[in-house]
């Protein structure tokens, strides 16, 4: 039960608080018939080649017919990991190489193209947009149209785990191949399909639209990288969309990419951005009113970018299609959670449900269980994280959430200025606040049980198996938000009413969230400090407060300091570790924007000004303190505090 967020009431019966308990098998059958689900339309064109599958679910593989050659795995960099471990290895890249070593000419890559080997595609390869079916990808090229295209920013941290020379972003021809102008040798592009729900209801085919990976780099530590170029033109999956993406949302993007991975959230990462040297229309605001804005194209990075709607599309589809959801399931284990394959009931990975009649779930005797599991886990955590920091991602639809537990899909998405539970970055979602602040836990447990419903369709995992991968989402994100709020507050244990009133106090005088936490490490554990002077600390974050509020906070420093003198931990010492949990500067909106104002008059000095400044967000950086200043009056104009989805 998330109180502390006052939670809003979703349209479903599916609530945060069902987390205590398991789910009953009927609940997850209308979990996952609640949303419309249109049928198809008939497939233009040829009929496609239908993949022979057979796939035992309990725990085996899947045969495929012919088979497809398939070298040994190679570790991504979340393979065989925890939450914990896959965070760690994303943020602790070293800048340059340890041995001194130079990185690679983008023609010596490691390339390799697995997803492509192991998985049906379509047949065709034409940008027509149409229903593409019996397929995981269509293999299509970049066709932005591009003019004189400019780097705009790089990231060494990302060119380091790619084994990346530095230098090769000074090549004359770079932009031309990171805008998909000219084609990098070793690459083989292709769009991914995929489906989803949007906004709680059944989408269809929805698909890489505008996104075009590149291949996977399997670098020295062989970790599996993917490449994406996101704006890089049509693919069957566009629609009636132009397959193109504009500075403005790219600069998001990117920046965000890399400023999460330095909060030390799992992310997709972000290589480069380069400008087209092309105007691109966008109507921002819906409101009939399109303007040209300059366009742009980001590389994307991740170990990969299967998301929960890449399974969803195929179990929606019926019989034909059940064997892929079973192919795609068995290889996302072999790539990148290879500790599963060779559980043994040695392991002990059995657990009761909880229900009355103490069923044993026994996560050895079938892998796809066990995935689905460690699935929802690293989705709990990855949601307890973006609350710990005060992130709202904006658009939590299924077809923008990992299964590698990662950010993904930068939006219209904001960090809290002021606190408050409610506050969305989608102009879409006002209406409902959906995908509000507060929401973001109980859309985390709903999206996992869209997922787990696709692998029951396909009969890899049963009811009860279901059930439990939703049990431990609900028990995995309470024990990550409690251990990251104790830590916010640099206390001993847990305090569920210290910390719930303090974040009531804060929603009530709307202070803002990562400069109190900043400052909070200033507080002393001195009961003798005169109580006149207990704001005193604080004074620069709790602004405009009345009488009244004035002493409801000096009654909630007074139980803090007393739980500090508990703690018997110096000022020092928890200062220092508050502070490297508490960031003193995040991406907020109007950072981003004063960036985008620049480069969009052809300076791209403040993007990497913001760039660096976001790759030590816990350090104090002398001279950069005005980037941790509250938002200035012109940032709560539309299009800066709240953003549409339209990029």
């Amino acid at each position: 039960m998330l109180s502390h967020f006052h939670l809003l009431p979703l349209k479903s019966p599916l609530s945060f608080s069902s987390h205590l308990r398991p789910l009953s098998l009927s609940s997850l059958s209308s979990l996952a018939s609640q949303s419309r689900r249109p049928p198809p339309p008939p497939p233009l064109g040829p009929p496609p080649r239908r993949l022979s599958v057979a796939c035992d679910a309990r725990p085996g593989g899947v045969s495929m017919e012919p088979p497809s050659p398939d070298p040994p795995a190679s570790a991504s960099s979340a393979a065989g990991a925890t939450v914990e471990s896959v965070t760690r290895d994303l943020r602790d890249q070293s800048l340059g190489d340890k041995d001194g070593k130079r990185g690679l000419r983008l023609e010596d890559l490691n390339w390799d193209h697995s997803f492509v080997r192991a998985l049906p595609g379509d047949p065709r390869t034409d940008t027509f947009p149409r229903e593409v079916l019996h397929a995981c990808y269509t293999k299509v090229s970049p066709s932005a149209e591009v003019e004189n295209p400019q780097l705009v920013a790089w990231s060494d941290l990302v060119a380091e785990a790619l084994d990346l020379d530095p230098e090769e972003f000074q090549r004359p021809d770079f932009p031309l191949l990171f805008s998909g102008a000219a084609p990098l040798v070793g690459a083989l592009p292709y769009a991914q399909c995929y489906g989803g729900h949007q906004f709680g209801t059944w989408a269809g085919q929805l698909g890489d639209g505008r996104a075009i990976t590149l291949g996977e780099i399997v670098n020295s530590r062989s970790e599996r990288w993917e490449l994406q170029l996101k704006g890089a033109g049509k693919t069957p999956y566009s629609r009636f969309a132009d397959g193109l993406a504009v500075l403005r949302s790219s600069i998001r993007e990117f920046l965000c990419s890399e400023a999460m991975h330095s909060l030390g959230i799992p992310t997709t990462r972000a290589l480069c951005l380069v400008t087209t040297g092309k105007l691109v229309a966008r109507d921002m605001f819906y409101d009939g009113n399109p303007k040209d804005e300059p366009g742009a194209i980001v590389c994307r990075v991740a170990p990969s970018f299967l998301r929960f709607g890449s399974y969803q599309i195929h179990a929606s589809r019926g019989k034909e299609d059940l064997g892929i959801v079973c192919a795609l399931a068995d290889y996302a284990i072999r790539h990148h959670f290879p500790h599963l394959e060779n559980m043994s009931r040695s392991e002990s990975l059995s657990f009761s449900t909880g229900n009355d009649d103490q069923t044993v779930v026994d996560l050895t005797s079938n892998k796809y269980a066990a995935w689905a599991v460690d699935i929802a886990e690293r989705t709990a955590s990855l949601v307890a994280r973006w609350q710990g920091v005060g992130f709202t991602h904006g658009v939590l639809n299924t077809d923008n959430m990992s299964i590698l537990g990662l950010t993904i899909d930068y939006g219209p998405f904001g960090f809290l200025d002021a606190f408050d539970p409610s506050y969305t970055p989608n102009t879409t979602d006002l209406p409902g606040r959906r995908y509000c602040f507060a929401n973001q836990p109980d859309i985390g447990l709903w999206n996992i049980a869209q997922f787990v419903s696709s692998l029951s369709s396909a009969e890899l995992i049963n009811d009860k198996e279901a059930n439990y991968a939703m049990e431990r989402y609900g028990t995995k994100f309470m024990d990550e938000y409690q251990g990251i709020m104790t830590r916010k507050l640099g206390l001993p244990k847990y305090n569920k009413q210290l910390i719930s009133k303090l974040l009531s106090n804060m929603a009530v005088d709307k202070v803002d969230y990562t400069n109190f936490f900043r400052a909070l490490s200033n507080i002393k554990a001195d009961l003798s400090i005169p109580e006149d002077e207990l704001l005193v600390p604080l004074k620069a974050v709790l602004l405009d407060i009345g009488k009244e509020r004035k002493e409801a906070w000096i009654s909630w420093v007074k139980i803090y300091i007393q739980e500090l003198v508990n703690s018997e931990v110096s000022d020092e010492e928890r200062k220092a570790a508050m502070n490297s949990v508490n960031p003193k500067y995040v991406l907020r909106n109007y950072l981003c924007q004063s960036a985008i104002d620049a480069a969009e008059q052809g300076d791209f000095g403040e993007v990497r000004r913001v760039l660096k400044l976001m790759q030590r967000p816990y350090d104090d950086q002398p001279g950069m303190e005005k980037y941790a200043r509250l938002p200035p009056a012109w940032a709560y104009r539309p299009g800066v505090c709240m953003l549409s989805c339209s990029s």
